[in-house]
């Protein structure tokens, strides 16, 4: 084992490599970059000391990259604002010389400087990791425990009306997303129009540092009620079909018939050879899954509960074009998800120590 993993621990470097210069590549040539972005925010201003502000260098930290004639919008501004600007943000540079040098910046674990914000980027991202982690963690958990309890309730009594009613549910879920949902829960708790009962925004209330624990907990578990079970409601479906019909192909296999034929019980049978089965591909998802809710299902919950959160992040970085925060996070959350993969084929040995992956390749 120890060998296969450091074959895979290897095989990130190239991995992530590619992904970062293929994305570099993409975001460069996409248009409306940040100089676009500095030059409607000038153009579209008549104050003409904003001119000098930026070209000083400064309260704003805006970026920009080439000669006026390269700029939508740019025609008719001095060029040697435009040059300032390059060489304020970089882009005066070669294609080739910003991306290794990022490249050297993200092996130091140096994302940069982000261009509106003025902050490193990863301290941004260590600012709303504990809203996404608080949305992703406890939306993975209660997935998990609602759906494969259910699933396996649902294979064992495959066809009866339980079963179907349950699908009706399931589908439900499954059709209405996650945002509607949330709407749904504000309109009738949130003080939309029926019942005032949980907070509209935020992770925490004002004077939240001054609560006792059992209040901190308790203040936490409210604000996060609503947005964790608009996750919940819109994502469990899945999951919970995967482990009906996991358990329902591994019932239906000959060790399950023998089983049966020397007298062992539906109750050791199931929980005592299916379930290791079954659990398998169940099991070793969950890191996957909870990466997957962390840094992409949250954007929209995020936004309609005002919790500032990494996708929040993400999504104003990429309206802005703010480029270390797109490359930064991309980098670190490229790194999190192959690592992640790693620790799902850990995680199936953990389950089924008869897998060796070191034998297998």
């Amino acid at each position: 084992m120890a060998t296969y993993l450091l074959r895979r621990l290897l095989l990130i470097v190239p991995t992530l490599f590619g992904i970062v210069l293929i994305n570099f590549l993409v975001i460069q040539l996409a248009p409306g970059g940040p100089v676009e972005q500095v030059i409607a925010r000038y153009t579209s201003t008549s104050d003409a000391a904003t001119q000098g502000r930026l070209s000083s260098g400064g309260a704003e930290t805006l970026t920009g990259g080439g000669s006026g004639d390269r700029y939508r919008g740019a025609r008719g501004l001095n060029p040697d604002f435009i040059k300032k600007l390059e060489v304020q943000f970089g882009y005066d540079k070669p294609l080739h010389e910003r991306f290794f040098k990022m490249v050297g910046d993200f092996l130091r674990f140096d994302l940069g400087t982000s261009f509106f914000q003025g902050r490193p980027v990863l301290d941004l991202i260590l600012d709303k990791l504990p809203v996404s982690i608080s949305l992703g963690l406890w939306t993975t958990l209660l997935i998990y425990l609602i759906s494969i309890p259910l699933g396996i309730a649902k294979a064992v009594r495959d066809g009866s009306r339980f079963d179907i009613w349950t699908s009706g549910a399931i589908v439900l879920g499954y059709a209405i997303p996650s945002f509607l949902i949330a709407v749904l829960l504000i309109v009738l708790f949130a003080g939309g129009s029926f019942w005032s009962v949980f907070p509209l925004r935020g992770l925490v209330s004002e004077g939240f540092d001054s609560l006792s624990l059992a209040g901190k907990i308790g203040d936490y578990a409210w604000h996060m009620a609503l947005p964790v079970i608009s996750m919940v409601l819109g994502g469990f479906a899945t999951l919970t079909l995967l482990t009906k019909n996991s358990f329902i192909d591994e019932i239906g296999k000959q060790y399950v018939t023998t089983a049966r034929a020397k007298g062992l019980s539906e109750g050791r049978i199931l929980y005592g050879h299916v379930f290791r089965n079954a659990m398998l591909i169940i099991i070793a998802g969950f890191p996957a899954a909870f990466i997957g809710i962390l840094f992409t299902s949250s954007l929209l919950i995020e936004v309609i509960f005002s919790l500032d959160g990494l996708g929040l992040l993400g999504f104003q970085a990429a309206e802005k074009r703010d480029y270390p925060i797109i490359f930064g996070t991309l980098y670190l959350f490229s790194l999190i998800g192959l690592l992640t993969s790693i620790v799902s084929d850990l995680t199936y040995t953990l389950v089924d120590p008869r897998i060796d992956f070191e034998r297998r390749g």
